[in-house]
């Protein structure tokens, strides 16, 4: 039974359906194994679609000098792979994006529930964005909101251009309806982590995206 299925203009989103994988299935930390229900997009899959998105962004934003700004911490991952895929077909294609770096942190999150504010880490320097062409990739959009903040903080520096790659949107009723420009899957409104997502800063160390099992969240909880 199909796990993805592909929707929306061009065919070019994948919506996350199904409940996942077994985890025995899989490579796992054993320090990890008690505190996980199972696996819902494998490493190898993940680094498969990175891969697309790097071939789309690079035909779209081809030719033109970009900043990429990293949604840290979450983001690092995504965006050390994002970024090896752009250079490695800046190499080998006909349109290449010459890329510099910048790092951003937003913090909106409370043990496992989003809180109603957003805290921006290093927002002074969104100064230095004026008249840029930015590329922000963030590990997932959730509600939306937390986004919405950045893009609204961005446009009070002027710049040139503003795209969105996110790996993973969530589909919650919590959501404001904010979408990226460039996304990986679409996913159920569960807790994930893994692939640089955390709960408290424990499973960045995680290659697969997994759901969080409640015991853990006891656990792990500060």
């Amino acid at each position: 039974m199909e796990r993805f299925k592909m929707t929306g203009p061009c065919n070019m989103n994948l919506i996350y359906d199904e409940k996942g994988y077994e985890l025995d299935l899989f490579c796992v930390p054993k320090h990890y194994e008690e505190d996980l229900d199972r696996v819902i997009i494998p490493h190898g899959l993940i680094m498969d679609r990175t891969e697309r998105l790097a071939r789309d962004i690079v035909r779209d934003m081809g030719g033109h000098h970009i900043v990429a700004l990293c949604v840290l911490k979450g983001g690092y991952k995504f965006f050390s792979d994002l970024l090896d895929y752009i250079k490695a077909l800046n190499q080998n294609c006909d349109k290449s994006v010459p890329l510099t770096v910048d790092f951003i942190r937003l913090k909106s999150y409370c043990n496992d529930q989003s809180t109603n504010s957003v805290k921006v880490i290093g927002g002074d320097e969104l100064s230095t964005l004026t008249g840029k062409n930015v590329l922000i990739v963030e590990d997932i959009v959730e509600t939306g909101r937390t986004m919405e903040t950045l893009l609204s903080l961005l446009s009070e520096c002027n710049p040139k251009m503003v795209k969105v790659v996110s790996l993973l949107v969530k589909r919650t009723p919590r959501g404001s309806g904010y979408r990226p420009d460039y996304m990986g899957f679409e996913v159920p409104d569960w807790f994930l982590v893994g692939y640089a997502l955390d709960y408290n800063e424990y499973f960045r160390d995680l290659g697969h995206i997994c759901i969080l099992n409640e015991k853990a969240k006891v656990k792990y909880k500060v």
